[in-house]
């Protein structure tokens, strides 16, 4: 059976593991350690998050795991369950099964995460990016006239290619960043600090951006494909004429750095699981 992992938080039910009966001997940041280590030997994770039991039930902790492939859920869930894992007792692993007909609302993930996915499935060499185009937004209008101390803030634009070669695949990424400036009180280092890290920004943006046009399809042989999926909202700017009359017009939207990513664990409970799930057999 072939598999699409694609750059967004994975949400999936078949893709987070429960895991309960967590030791109250250790400390938290322990556990989520711990935990880390012992399940990121059946794939890569997204995320480990521990959790101290309800004050009606007994002293420890649960967690809460996602793996970005729900065959590596899959194989962790039966490797894992009734084993001690790395504690003395045994542990109870389960996969979730809340919402499974409600769809959930896809959020993509951060530059740092969408390199790490790609890293682990193409291989350091097996892709690369190329910055196309960076230019300043707060300098095209009426700021343009204005010194740096009276900008409100500063906007860039940037677009990038990911270029996976080993699979003649390429997917361009478009992103907007701004960061604000308080007007008459910034210094000249501030001033220099913020329009550094706002040209960060916007090339992480972008480069998120390219990396949600992308699937990683894994074969039931273990070896890697790739899919290219452009969103229709995608202008396609190939020229630097192109490039400009969009920048000028301002058509690319912006998602705030910091938006696009976003993890939601208040749909899981750990009681209503262990309700729909039943115990162990």
């Amino acid at each position: 059976m072939v598999e699409l992992i694609s750059f967004v938080v994975p949400t999936q039910s078949d893709k987070v593991l429960l895991v309960w009966e967590l030791s109250a001997g250790s400390p938290a940041e322990a556990i989520s350690h711990s935990l880390f280590t012992a399940f990121s030997q059946f794939g890569l994770l997204c995320s480990v998050r521990v959790f101290p039991n309800a004050a009606v039930g007994a002293p420890g902790f649960y967690a809460i795991i996602k793996f970005y492939s729900s065959k590596d859920a899959l194989r962790a869930q039966k490797a894992c369950d009734g084993k001690p894992v790395f504690q003395t007792s045994p542990v109870k692993v389960r996969l979730s099964t809340r919402h499974k007909a409600q769809p959930h609302q896809a959020f993509a993930l951060n530059s740092s995460r969408c390199q790490e996915l790609a890293n682990y499935y193409f291989g350091f060499n097996g892709w690369s990016k190329m910055i196309i185009k960076q230019q300043e937004l707060s300098g095209l209008g009426n700021e343009a006239l204005l010194g740096p101390r009276q900008k409100q803030s500063l906007k860039f634009f940037c677009a990038v290619e990911v270029v996976l070669a080993p699979y003649g695949c390429r997917s361009p990424g478009v992103g907007i960043a701004e960061e604000p400036l308080h007007q008459l009180e910034e210094e000249q280092s501030s001033y220099l600090t913020r329009r550094k890290t706002a040209q960060k920004l916007v090339i992480q943006s972008a480069l998120s951006d390219a990396f949600q046009k992308l699937a990683i399809v894994v074969l039931d042989s273990g070896k890697v494909a790739v899919e290219y999926r452009p969103s229709e909202e995608f202008i396609d700017a190939g020229s630097e004429e192109e490039l400009q009359s969009l920048i000028q017009v301002n058509c690319f939207p912006w998602n705030q750095p910091g938006q696009r990513e976003e993890e939601c664990f208040s749909d899981f409970s750990l009681e209503e699981e262990q309700l729909q799930m039943g115990e162990p057999h």
